[in-house]
């Protein structure tokens, strides 16, 4: 059986707080669940539920993300933020791709540094 992940890509030109970040994050991976196919994200809750927060260095990079992830056929979640504390309405925080095979995802994202 394939090993599954998801990954987080989260804007690093925001500089967001650590509690702002995980709010982000959160929000992007139960978004991705919610779109995904019930057997990947099966598969995924078996092994573990694999996440990897990943940085890209601003919303330029994050959209080339996006697309290349949506040209493979992978789930992804995009999230803004309301503004209510951190950054302006409508700002794009932070993109969810998958759960997915490993594979996949790493075909697309898998030079991408951590977040720290």
């Amino acid at each position: 059986m394939p090993d599954y992940k998801q990954v987080i890509l989260v804007r690093d030109d925001l500089k967001l707080s650590k509690g702002k970040m995980s709010a982000q994050v959160a929000h992007a991976a139960v978004d991705a669940v919610t779109l995904s196919d019930a057997e990947d994200v099966n598969q995924w809750r078996e092994q573990g539920m694999k996440k990897s927060v990943l940085k890209v260095k601003d919303l330029a990079e994050l959209t080339v993300y996006e697309e290349k992830a949506k040209r493979a056929g992978l789930i992804v979640a995009v999230i803004t933020d309301a503004g209510h504390t951190h950054v302006d309405p409508g700002t794009i925080t932070c993109l969810a791709i998958g759960p997915h095979e490993d594979k996949r995802i790493d075909a697309i994202t898998g030079h991408l540094k951590l977040m720290n």
